[in-house]
């Protein structure tokens, strides 16, 4: 086989899983297709390809969904995907940071610790603002002081990486004497 003719067969059976996703009345056939797509995600060798398919906008679709398996898999696609520029800069420009941030209130670990990772994926100079919100930013804090030992750790990296003190010390200042699930954003269970 070919460079071009493996390049071509790996198109066509992506496809292939777009297709199935699109004529499939079953939930749990959605699912595993979904979770196939966010694994495809993953190898930088498929992303044009899914690029090219449009499966940002379907991950980026699954995010409003009622199905929390739907909303998992559709955020991990989106997190493997954040990691390269181009499909970064798509997620950007279709308004995926405020359906990103909607992930946080997940009561599924494996949904927010996709969402924060995503958020730090597609914070750039232009972006910043937007995924360093105040209440992204209180939702960091008390999420890094929860028992979760990945959440915690993933947390604590946000705020020291992507936010500034400032932002941090204004944070701390509108949750003093607040619930955990200020703003809306309870967190995962333990």
């Amino acid at each position: 086989m070919t460079f071009i003719s493996i390049i071509l067969h790996e198109f066509e059976f992506l496809q292939g899983l777009v297709t199935e996703f699109q004529d499939t009345d079953s939930d749990e056939s959605k699912e595993q297709v979904l979770a196939n797509l966010a694994n495809f995600a993953y190898d930088a060798s498929n992303v044009e390809s899914l690029r090219m398919l449009q499966v940002t906008d379907l991950f980026l679709d699954m995010l409003t969904e009622e199905n929390d398996n739907f909303v998992e898999f559709g955020i991990g696609g989106l997190c493997n995907l954040s990691m390269e520029r181009e499909s970064r800069d798509q997620i950007l420009q279709n308004g995926g940071v405020p359906l990103v941030i909607s992930c946080l209130s997940s009561n599924r670990d494996e949904t927010v610790l996709s969402a924060i990772t995503t958020l730090m994926n597609l914070t750039t100079a232009a972006s910043r603002a937007e995924t360093t919100d105040s209440a992204v930013v209180q939702c960091m804090l008390r999420f890094s002081l929860t028992q979760n030992p990945r959440l915690r750790n993933l947390a604590s990296v946000f705020l020291q990486d992507y936010c500034t003190r400032e932002q941090v010390d204004r944070a701390r200042e509108g949750i003093q004497g607040q619930s955990q699930s200020v703003v809306g954003i309870p967190l995962p269970k333990d």
